[in-house]
Parts: C-alpha cells; structure tokens; sequence
C-alpha cells in the first residue's frame, strides 16, 4: 500500500519526473518558474499533497485516474481537480486553486531537489525558488518524504 500511495503522490499529484519535466509546455515550465514558494504556500501544498492522495488512493479507480493522468493537458488536469467537489474541497481548506497546486507542487519539487544538488537539465527551479528551499531544506524535506510515503 506505501508503495502504491508513492505512486499516486508521484503521478497524480504533478511529482517530478525526468520524463515529466521534459513534458513540459513552455507555459508550463515558464509558470514554474514564477511560482514564489513561501513558508506557508510550501506547507499548504505538501498539507493538500497528503490529503489529496489518501483521497486519489481511496478511490476504486485510481489506477485507471494514474494512467489517464499522465495523458491529460495541464488544462484538463485543473478541470478534473475543480469538478471534483472532493478535491477541490481539499484544496479549498488549504487555500489552494487546482491551478496553483498543479503548478506549486512541481515547483515545490524541483526546488528542493535542486538545493539538495540535484542538477539536470529537467529540473526547473527559479533562483528564488532554490535559495528558499536551501534555507528550508531541514524543515521541508522531511514533510515531503511523509507525504510521499517515504520513512526516514
């Protein structure tokens, strides 16, 4: 179940992957790049992350919403969170919109990678971006972990 848990935090909650980094529309990647990670904004998406995948996970589809995922435009990707009313209640507790978890959580990513030396040329991270996530690599990296099932 950890494992499957993983997955979905990886696939449907925007994880970064090479292979889902080198997808990445221009728009895409220039609005991860704009993205300005905050304190709060970093702990309102891995709260959403955790929630969203205990969600997707009890889900009787979620394998069919995995595969279908990984197919689906950013565009249709936000459409499928704001109809959801399960998700976009999750999102709304966190004070999130679909459009800033599905471009936060990349973000948020490929942040700390980056500050944890990460270097490859699909990883995208605002300058900003890693130097927050230096300062708060302690803090947040841990929090990540939990969210994506990964015991330390």
């Amino acid at each position: 179940m950890r494992i499957r848990i993983s997955l979905i935090s990886l696939v449907l909650c925007v994880a970064v992957s090479p292979a889902y980094a080198q997808n990445l529309s221009p728009q895409q990647r220039q609005a991860i790049l704009d993205y300005q990670l905050t304190l709060p904004a970093a702990e309102h998406l891995i709260t959403a992350m955790q929630a969203m995948t205990k969600y997707l996970v009890s889900l009787p589809d979620y394998q069919e919403r995995v595969r279908k995922s990984m197919t689906m435009s950013a565009a249709d990707r936000i459409a499928q969170l704001e109809t959801d009313p399960k998700a976009a209640a999750i999102l709304k507790e966190n004070g999130l919109t679909a459009r800033g978890y599905l471009i936060g959580v990349p973000a948020l990513r490929m942040a700390l990678l980056a500050a944890q030396g990460a270097a490859a040329p699909n990883i995208v991270a605002s300058p900003a971006n890693v130097a927050f996530a230096k300062a708060n690599l302690a803090e947040l990296k841990p929090k990540m972990d939990a969210a994506d099932g990964i015991r330390r």
